[in-house]
């Protein structure tokens, strides 16, 4: 796992060594076993090396092709690069090092842009082609590894994370409003947007070409989920666990220590049984908790460690979030507000001190349909087929209008009910999924601010994305929603920021492009049975886990946000909110943060997620924004 940077300059010069090594520094949490740096008159390219397979120095970057006619950065790992090399020499290529990073330039020697079929990993790479002097950029299917660019006026640089971009001179930060918004909404910044106006990610599953004449950007790979399996359950149950414990055994090479994250959840343990299978010593784990048992998955990850023997090493986060929330939240480069943020770094800094490669269960959920919202959502769904169009239209609004002036809990629960069940399936959706009411926008958004939003909603990023999905059913098509904005938009920058914050890399065989293809395969109704979630991959898991793993209530990677807030957080929260507010309140009327902050203290309304959000905003702000001009914002 790596950091990488670059620039080109065929029409503006960008900078010199000393400015990649910058670049290059600001990113050395992603590599601190080797740095280094390309410089010619078109383009220069920076690398930080996270050591994992040929330990020498061979492998050190930016690495040349043998003719030397191409060079590269390349952030990740290609699983099956062993077997590429084998097709390659075959072909009479000749290597020397033993490395993945080596095999993408003979595989694009070979076949071009069409190189980015045949590599399985997780990736993001940058390879400069002298010959055709053009730069060639891509990011793996689904998003595991990040890739930012800056564009503006002829001049382009990439880097693995924005603080490296910042580096480069006169870089503005202008905030991109809508943005803001998007941010209060998903609780990050979905593709391709970033929250600065001339800063964007290259999207999962896309690559891009620069040359002297611009850029040019191609998708080469979506997931179709109108191809429905025919074949019994029985024998995709089969055939799953088979796919899955090999792409697990697949994620097992490494010339470093391996271990894996170890929730007590379906999926990190199915993983750690894969592997212990596939072990000659015991595997390393690593888990969280927290005091309050509701928020403590710790007794279900030690009957897994337990069953399968491993070297386990556990640790509960007691009264030590606020002493490291500001150097947490330092890794991400723009607003982000997942809570489970705090437990994800922290296992990753426990699983550092044994490891350098830690194996995950991540993609378990959004492949297969494991969260609690496909459950509500369902409901929804077949409430919204029971009522006649104009019964939803007239008469759904103006209950949940009458219900809205409760703060009651079950008002409050039935006057969203109503309103989702009034909208078609797609905003619905998107509104029982998002983490701000309209009503708390209008109320604290500042009139300028409105202006210049013009009317704009982040519901369409989602609709946009539902009416686009090709399957079958509504399911597929929110699986699909989710699986194009809040895994990669959500939960891929959450492991890629916090493991690499300790120089820890995650692998993720659950999201390996062949079980995601496998999975869109999969009826619908073998992913949820019943009012079962992630069916088939339980029946899968069922000869590797007890039934109290496999069915207990999912947990999730929680924290107990609500009571921070009003205990251990208070003091934080209300320098950042209250003192500390020159970001937020920009955009925010403060009289009314203060009314929803006074509302959550006094436990009759719980506002945590909102005013979460705002406690995140605000110190991504004071991080990124504090020694800016506060005028580029509203520009």
């Amino acid at each position: 796992m790596c950091g990488i940077a670059g620039f080109t300059q065929f029409n503006h010069p960008m900078g010199d060594t000393d400015t990649l090594k910058s670049m290059g520094n600001a990113i050395y949490h992603r590599g601190p076993d080797a740095g280094g740096e390309y410089l010619d008159d078109y383009v220069g390219l920076a690398h930080r090396r996270l050591a994992i397979i040929d330990l020498s120095e061979a492998g050190n970057q930016p690495m040349f092709s043998v003719d030397e006619k191409l060079v590269i950065v390349f952030n990740g790992e290609i699983y099956n690069f062993l077997d590429l090399r084998e097709e390659l020499e075959k072909d009479g290529f000749t290597f020397k090092t033993h490395t993945d990073t080596e095999v993408i330039l003979a595989l694009y020697q070979k076949e071009g842009e069409a190189c980015l079929e045949k590599l399985n990993g997780m990736f993001a790479f940058a390879l400069w082609d002298k010959v055709k002097q053009k730069i060639f950029i891509a990011r793996d299917r689904i998003g595991k590894k990040p890739l930012y660019y800056f564009q503006q006026d002829g001049r382009f640089a990439f880097a693995s994370e924005i603080k490296s971009l910042l580096t480069l001179p006169d870089i503005p930060r202008e905030i991109r409003v809508d943005a803001v918004y998007d941010f209060f909404a998903y609780q990050y910044v979905p593709d391709p947007k970033s929250i600065f106006k001339y800063i964007h990610k290259l999207s999962p599953g896309h690559y891009m070409t620069v040359t002297a004449q611009g850029i040019e950007i191609q998708q080469y790979w979506d997931v179709s989920l109108k191809d429905v399996s025919h074949e019994s359950e029985k024998q995709l149950t089969e055939q799953l666990l088979e796919l899955v414990t090999r792409c697990t055994k697949r994620r097992m090479i490494s010339d470093v220590p391996l271990g894996a994250f170890l929730s007590g959840g379906i999926d990190s343990s199915g993983v750690v049984a894969m592997m212990a299978k596939n072990s000659d010593t015991p595997v390393k784990t690593c888990s969280i908790g927290f005091d309050e048992k509701r928020f403590n998955e710790t007794e279900f990850a030690q009957i897994v460690a337990d069953q399968y023997k491993t070297e386990h090493y556990e640790l509960i986060v007691h009264q030590n979030v606020k002493d490291n929330l500001e150097k947490i939240v330092r890794f991400f480069d723009e607003p982000y507000a997942d809570p489970s943020l705090v437990p994800t770094y922290f296992v990753s800094e426990l699983a550092r001190q044994q490891v350098t490669v830690a194996i995950a269960g991540d993609g378990g959920d959004e492949v297969f349909a494991g969260y609690e919202k496909y459950s509500i959502d369902a409901i929804e769904n077949r409430l919204r087929k029971k009522f006649p169009h104009w019964v939803r239209k007239k008469i759904f609004p103006k209950v949940a209008k009458l219900l809205a002036r409760s703060n009651v809990t079950v008002c409050r629960k039935g006057k969203s009910l109503l309103t989702s069940l009034s909208l078609e399936p797609a905003m619905g959706f998107y509104l029982s999924n998002a983490m701000i009411e309209d009503r708390h926008w209008n109320a604290l958004i500042k009139p300028e601010i409105k202006d210049k939003l013009a009317g704009y909603h982040p519901s369409k990023i989602t609709t946009d994305i539902y009416e686009n999905a090709d399957g079958q059913d509504h399911l597929a098509k929110i699986l699909y929603t989710d699986m194009k904005t809040y895994l990669p938009g959500g939960i891929l920058v959450k492991v890629d920021r916090m493991s690499m914050a300790n120089s820890l890399e995650v692998r993720a065989p659950i999201l390996d492009k062949e079980v995601i293809e496998f999975a869109a395969m999969v009826p619908s109704g073998m992913k949820f049975c019943k009012g079962e979630k992630k069916h088939i991959l339980k029946e899968a898991f069922k000869p590797l886990l007890p039934d109290n793993i496999l069915y207990r209530n999912k947990m999730g990677f929680s924290v107990p946000l609500a009571n921070w807030l009003r205990d251990e957080l208070k003091e934080l929260a209300e320098e950042y909110l209250f003192t500390k507010s020159n970001g937020i309140q920009q955009f925010f009327d403060m009289q009314v943060v203060q009314e929803l902050w006074q509302q959550h203290q006094s436990s009759k309304v719980d506002h945590s997620t909102l005013l979460w959000s705002m406690l995140m905003f605000q110190m991504w702000w004071y991080n990124y924004m504090q020694n800016d001009s506060a005028e580029s914002v509203t520009q």
